[in-house]
């Protein structure tokens, strides 16, 4: 029997790396994408070192002739099932008013047209047989907050090209399942988010005893996609229990 694939975008660090991990547990064959091929590389050996499948790609999903490419090397790894569109990231704090359109700019470019360009290149496979596409969005594509305009724009359209596609796609062996994360603490995003910064990325969680973290969000994906394959899992939103919104967060009193 021939093992099915789950392609893995962002898989260098935080829910890609929990995700393809979590998938090859569940028995798919993991393709892991990322712009960073020395981390990808490392977790692949890992996981290969386990007795799964795992092959890493270099990927910059915001280079469509990169992405075109991808998809050709894709032929050899069929049948491929599962494209996890997890690239992504915020950057940035700033106001409307004082935000730098570049930084929106790149934000767009990977969260938005990055999912775009691999939903694109994989559609093709699911004319006749079964996919399911998988975009990981945040709660921050579903209601605004001061200081996140551009990311909040940037996972709104990550959030409507779930909706649209689901639509467009309806009558087809193809699912449509948008994960949404509130506050998880990983390694990497709120640093980058807040330029290096540390002191800033770790106040982030401050007095949160239990933020979500990358595991748990790659559970609850696996959980989506292995349910019988006509069962569409459209929109799940995943909190931490402090968490009631973007803007209310529970959070424990702390020693001076």
């Amino acid at each position: 029997m021939t093992t099915p694939t789950a392609v893995i975008t962002g898989a260098s660090s935080g829910i890609g790396a929990a995700t393809a991990r979590a998938l090859a547990a569940a028995g798919y064959r993991v393709v892991l994408t990322a712009r960073r091929k020395d981390r990808i590389d490392a977790l692949a050996a890992e996981l290969n070192d386990a007795g799964h499948q795992a092959v890493a790609y270099e990927l910059d999903v915001t280079d469509r002739n990169a992405v075109t490419v991808f998809s050709v090397f894709l032929d050899d790894f069929a049948p491929v099932e599962i494209l996890v569109n997890n690239a992504g990231g915020a950057i940035g704090t700033e106001t409307v008013a004082n935000a730098d359109p570049a930084d929106w700019r790149a934000m767009y470019e990977v969260n938005v047209l990055g999912t775009l360009q691999t939903t694109q290149a994989l559609l093709p496979l699911w004319r006749d047989s079964p996919g399911t596409v998988v975009i990981v969005s945040s709660t921050a594509g579903l209601a605004t907050y001061e200081g996140g305009g551009g990311y909040v724009a940037a996972k709104h359209g990550a959030h409507v090209i779930a909706e649209t596609l689901r639509l467009e796609l309806n009558g087809l062996p193809v699912r449509v399942i948008e994960i949404a994360p509130g506050m998880v603490r990983t390694e990497e995003f709120a640093l980058n988010r807040y330029r290096g910064d540390e002191g800033k990325a770790d106040a982030v969680y401050t007095g949160v005893s239990e933020p979500l973290t990358a595991e748990d969000v790659a559970e609850t994906i696996a959980w989506a996609v292995t349910r019988p394959h006509h069962v569409n899992v459209d929109l799940l939103v995943l909190r931490p229990r402090a968490q009631a919104s973007n803007y209310k967060v529970h959070r424990e009193p702390q020693e001076n």
